[in-house]
C-alpha cells in the first residue's frame, strides 16, 4: 500500500486491534464492537492491500478445544508503518485499544 495512505476509522481500529493482540477475527469483533459484515471484509481489504498476512491454525488445535479453527492475523512491516501514521490522524486509538495480551478464553471463565 502506497506511503501516505489514510485509514478509514474502522480500518485503524482492527489495525489497532492485531498489532494489540487480538489476533482472529472474533477477538477483533469482542474488542472493537464492530459487527462481522464490518470486520471480515475490512480484514479482507487490510490483507489484499499488504497491511495485514493471515494463517489457519492446526486442524489439531482447534479439534482439541472442540472448535471450528481460528483464522490468526498479523500485521505486516507496511501495516505497522501505516498504523503508526493512522494514531495521528486518530489519536485516541491507542486509549480505546491499549496494547497488552488479551485474556484468554479459559480466563475469563
Amino acid at each position: 500500500m502506497a506511503e501516505g495512505v489514510k485509514l478509514s476509522h474502522t480500518a485503524a481500529m482492527i489495525l489497532q486491534a492485531v498489532n494489540a493482540g487480538y489476533v482472529y477475527g472474533f477477538s477483533v469483533m469482542e474488542m472493537t464492537g464492530l459487527p462481522s459484515g464490518t470486520v471480515y471484509p475490512a480484514m479482507r481489504r487490510l490483507e489484499r492491500d499488504e497491511l495485514i498476512l493471515s494463517h489457519w491454525e492446526d486442524q489439531k488445535i482447534a479439534d482439541a478445544e472442540q472448535r471450528p479453527p481460528r483464522k490468526y492475523y498479523k500485521l505486516t512491516r507496511a501495516g505497522k508503518t501505516t498504523l503508526e501514521a493512522s494514531h495521528k490522524r486518530y489519536p485516541l486509538l491507542v486509549k480505546l485499544i491499549p496494547i497488552e495480551e488479551p485474556m484468554h478464553e479459559k480466563e475469563r471463565v
